[in-house]
Order: structure tokens, then C-alpha cells, then sequence
């Protein structure tokens, strides 16, 4: 994927300028970039990820294109366990959830960071059957039955992307309810 496939992903939830955000799983960055630039410089955004070496690529990216880190925090930790975080307007998980085999529960925890209506932004690959690299994935139907057991609302697709890894992509707005 392109950056402007990260961006149209994320682009229809209609995100506000500003507010403090996360990407849960942030890897080298790739929606972390997408997320700041659809949310503005003054957006606090948490990049969260295990890979403290992926972190840093992230930060070299982030610098080469805002000039600065003004607002990014990188957290080199596990998302799945308790983290130090303000209450957030929102959350990316891009690509993190299918590794995971008990959704529901990483929901709910993840769902503990976000404000009162706040929003997890799901990016996922649409196919219920994985494999070695990908090996739970969730398709936008099964996440549509899984979020409200989480605690979330009825979750509204964003869009779709084509990919030649697993057929495509889809993008998922959740409110904390």
C-alpha cells in the first residue's frame, strides 16, 4: 500500500483536527503518518509498538516529513498490556488485531483507553481465514458482530483497498459506547 492508500482508509471517518490520539501496533509508521496528517499538527498521537527499532525508522520518517516530532509520542510497548495513556479521541489499529485469536477481549481492553465516544479506526484485511504472516484475520462482517460484544456501536465501514495479499483491505469507524 501507498501513503494515499493509508490516507483513504482513514480519510471517511472525518476525523477532527487536534485531540489526543494512538496507533495501537504502529509498526514503521505507515498509518501513524496517515493519522497525523488527517488530524493536524496539533494532535497528540502515541505510536505504540514491541519494535523499538520499527519505532525509531518511524521517527526518521515522521521527522523527513513535519520537520519535527512536536506531538508524537513512541511508546516501544506491547498495546495488549496496561499502558501509562490519557484518555484518547481515538485509536489505530492498522493490521495489529489479526494477531491476536480472542478478539473480543483485546477489544474491550483497548476500548479502555478512549474517551466516551471516542473511535477505534480498524484496518484490517477482509478474509476470516489466515495464514503463517496473517493468522487471525477478521473480516468486516465478522468485526461488525464483534464490536458491540466488545462495547462498542454498530461499526460503519470506511472504505476498501485492493490487495494482491489476501484480495483487499478495509477500514472501520467503532464509537465507545
Amino acid at each position: 500500500m501507498e501513503h494515499t492508500d493509508h490516507l483513504n482508509l482513514l480519510r471517511p471517518a472525518g476525523l477532527p483536527q487536534g485531540g489526543t490520539w494512538a496507533d495501537f501496533g504502529a509498526g514503521e509508521g505507515a498509518f501513524t503518518l496517515a493519522l497525523r496528517e488527517l488530524t493536524g499538527p496539533d494532535a497528540v498521537i502515541y505510536a505504540v509498538d514491541r519494535d523499538g527499532a520499527a519505532l525509531r525508522r518511524l521517527k526518521k520518517d515522521y521527522i523527513a516529513r513535519f520537520s519535527s516530532t512536536d506531538n508524537l509520542i513512541l511508546l516501544p510497548n506491547d498495546f495488549a498490556r496496561p499502558l501509562d495513556l490519557p484518555p484518547l479521541d481515538g485509536i489505530v489499529m492498522a493490521n495489529s488485531l489479526h494477531y491476536f485469536r480472542e478478539k473480543e477481549g483485546i477489544l474491550r481492553h483497548v476500548r479502555g483507553f478512549l474517551k466516551p465516544n471516542g473511535v477505534l479506526l480498524l484496518v484490517e484485511y477482509n478474509v476470516d481465514e489466515g495464514n503463517l504472516w496473517v493468522p487471525y484475520p477478521l473480516s468486516f462482517e465478522t468485526f461488525r458482530t464483534l464490536a458491540p460484544q466488545a462495547g462498542f456501536g454498530e461499526p460503519r465501514l470506511l472504505a476498501k483497498v485492493p490487495s494482491s495479499f489476501l484480495n483487499e483491505f478495509y477500514s472501520a469507524a467503532a464509537y465507545r459506547e
